[in-house]
């Protein structure tokens, strides 16, 4: 039987540093495991499909919706992400943590499907952080720039949805309140 903790979905806005953290804590214990999304984007440089995502076409994606073989699915920045359910369901009957990196509508949607999972919405300091962080990445267009400030928005409005927030200051600070949420 699934408990609260098993299944753990951190969500919070583009730039917050959800893949920093899920990194480290996937460092820390060898029971946890990540759910790899499919994705319809583009592969950023050094990104392996079947590691980091799933990379498909959008008819391939669109034949898993209608198989409904996500366990959530959204659509964002132009693209499609979504969650295979089958994978999920497997390594938590092995007894496994399984952590759902998705984003605000997925989140949403494993809520109503998903009711014992343990939501944890990641907060950034402040909305200028915030900015900061996704302009420096380097990695987007400015229209995709502008893309993602204006979803970060609404995502943070959102945030008194979830069962926890973790503010992003101090990586260390937030990687050690994430694991008492998960009882790790």
């Amino acid at each position: 039987m699934t408990k609260k903790n098993d299944l753990i979905v951190i969500t919070g806005p583009s730039g917050v540093g959800k893949g920093t953290l899920v990194k480290k804590l996937l460092t820390l214990n060898e029971n946890i495991w990540l759910s790899i999304s499919a994705t319809t984007r583009s592969p950023r440089e050094g990104e392996v499909n079947g590691k980091d995502y799933f990379f498909l076409n959008k008819e391939e994606f669109n034949l898993l919706v209608l198989n409904e073989g996500f366990l959530e699915w959204a659509q964002f920045a132009g693209n499609f992400y979504g969650t295979p359910k089958d994978s999920v369901q497997e390594q938590l009957a092995l007894g496994k943590k399984v952590l759902l990196e998705i984003e605000l509508d997925g989140a949403r949607q494993v809520r109503k499907t998903m009711k014992k999972a343990f939501q944890i919405f990641i907060a950034p300091p402040n909305f200028d952080e915030l900015e900061k962080r996704i302009r420096d990445r380097g990695t987007d267009s400015a229209d995709a720039i502008n893309q993602r400030l204006i979803r970060a928005k609404e995502e943070l409005k959102a945030q008194n949805e979830f069962d926890a927030i973790v503010i992003n200051d101090d990586i260390d600070t937030a990687l050690l309140e994430i694991k008492n949420l998960m009882k790790i």
